[in-house]
């Protein structure tokens, strides 16, 4: 009895250090696959786009690595899981197992067991390192959106913003800047019509949420020049003239975990019908995105097991038509859901079911028919 455990356990290692390796090549593999057609064509137009530095791109791309991470574990447990077997199967190890009366449930345990672990951990980065990145990510690119408007250095300087119809909306004059503090700061506003406000500080400095001004005051001038209002302040926050979160804040649902989230649903009464389901699908696809690993090892146990007359392996092709077939039904669900066709949890949770069902049934096929 003992002795029949210790082969298990040797069965074990020797299958999942097959499968470990594969998936770490796997994930390399995909993880730069979708950074060269994707997520770095989407850096660099934020870089030509708002003037963002190289070395904050870098950054940029680095903070953008776990989000990807998370979408390529079940690719690469896949690609790990029909390429081992298949391999297995073509030199006849398989046929060998079989006959010693190891049933294919058995072989693929161990399989299962580091899908449902990798589906742990693909939860668990989403949920906790994702967020924190995104946001990062986000608020780098604000400030380093902000910090191209400041000469260091120079002295008695303006820079000026133009409206849609290239007129003056504001204007800044800055006395000095030193290590990126403006100082003796004048702001003259024109976005409102019929007002024009002026605002006087000692200091401002730019930040992601926005200008920042220390000690100063805001103006309210009419047309015919009277002061209808004057505040004085120690500290003011404002947004005009460098804000572009409309255009960093499409991945809204990254920078929050599934708890957060919830809570952003259910308080936030602004969001359009078209923006609810969107999120609501995002919220879904944060539960149904890990649990991916394992339905891909459903299908791809069953599809990695070579026919004794086919003699060539055949793994790599199988993970690129499960891949492409997942996000195929993806964007069809996803669509559906968007335009209020079904409803989001079935939009986000469609693809599993599909290759659920597709992969129990071959499975079964597979577990209960010699070939």
């Amino acid at each position: 009895m003992e002795e029949e455990k210790k082969e298990i356990k040797i069965l074990d290692k020797y299958i999942l250090k097959q499968v470990i390796e594969m998936f770490l090549m796997g994930v390399a593999v995909f993880t730069s696959i979708i950074f060269a057609s994707d997520t770095f064509i989407t850096l660099i137009k934020q870089i030509s786009m708002f003037g963002i530095p190289f070395k904050v791109a870098f950054i940029m791309i680095i903070l953008n690595l776990p989000k990807v991470i998370v979408m390529t574990i079940p690719m690469g447990v896949l690609l790990a899981t029909v390429m081992t077997l298949n391999n297995l199967s073509l030199k006849s190890e398989i046929t060998v197992m079989r006959a010693c009366g190891i049933g294919l449930n058995r072989i693929a345990k161990p399989i299962f067991i580091f899908a449902l672990l990798m589906s742990i951990c693909s939860f668990f980065i989403n949920e906790t390192v994702v967020p924190v990145t995104t946001r990062q990510s986000k608020d780098l690119a604000l400030w380093a959106f902000g910090q191209k408007n400041i000469p260091e250095g120079k002295q008695n300087f303006v820079f000026k913003e133009l409206n849609n119809n290239k007129g003056l909306k504001r204007l800044f004059y800055v006395g000095y800047c030193e290590n990126k503090t403006l100082h003796n700061i004048t702001v003259l506003d024109l976005a409102k019509e019929g007002t024009i406000q002026v605002l006087q500080a000692n200091e401002g400095k730019t930040s992601p949420e926005g200008w920042d001004f220390q000690k100063g005051a805001i103006y309210t001038v009419d047309s015919q020049g009277k002061i209808l209002n004057t505040t004085l302040f120690d500290n003011f926050l404002v947004k005009f003239g460098l804000d572009m979160t409309k255009d960093l804040n499409d991945d809204l649902a990254g920078e929050m975990n599934f708890t957060k989230m919830v809570k952003f649903l259910n308080n936030n009464q602004v969001l359009s019908d078209e923006q609810k389901r969107s999120l609501k699908i995002e919220l879904y696809d944060k539960l149904a995105l890990p649990l991916t690993t394992i339905v891909f090892v459903l299908i791809g146990v069953p599809l990695a097991i070579t026919p004794p007359r086919v003699r060539y392996n055949r793994g790599f092709l199988f993970s690129i038509f499960i891949i492409f077939t997942y996000y195929l039904v993806r964007a069809l669900s996803v669509s559906f859901g968007e335009n209020g066709s079904i409803s989001p949890s079935l939009a986000a949770w469609m693809p599993n079911i599909v290759l659920a069902i597709l992969g129990t049934f071959l499975y079964y096929r597979k577990v209960y028919t010699i070939t």
